[in-house]
């Protein structure tokens, strides 16, 4: 049996794009060395707010939005990744995981209990 709600969607939605942004983080690392590698990343609160209207109307996820950081200050070989930086935003998005993750539990619980409820 499944069983699906609209906060439950958008809870996935939410750690998509938390995922997402943990692989550009990483990959970001992963060509600290690599010469004129430029960093990219995402809006998490645009790509949000747009995961929720989908929701809301019931349309299919989209295709996350990958930039360019602007603003980074570029070394001698044109790379601009800065572990400091990619550090921070590592940490950030594993917080931002883990509330989805917690998230999600509550809504199954809800699930489940309004199930359970129903049930008696």
């Amino acid at each position: 049996m499944d069983v699906e709600t609209r906060m439950g969607e958008a809870i996935g939605r939410y750690l998509d794009l938390a995922t997402s942004e943990i692989k550009l983080t990483a990959a970001n690392m992963a060509n600290i060395d690599t010469p004129g590698y430029k960093a990219v990343g995402l809006d998490f609160e645009a790509e949000m707010r747009e995961a929720l209207d989908d929701v809301n109307k019931g349309s299919p996820a989209r295709a996350t939005r990958v930039r360019i950081v602007d603003g980074l200050v570029a070394r001698p070989d044109g790379n601009d990744v800065s572990m400091d930086r990619e550090g921070l935003n590592l940490a950030e998005a594993q917080l931002k995981f883990r509330v989805g993750v917690t998230l999600l539990h509550a809504e199954n619980q809800r699930v489940m209990d309004a199930i359970r409820a129903d049930s008696k």
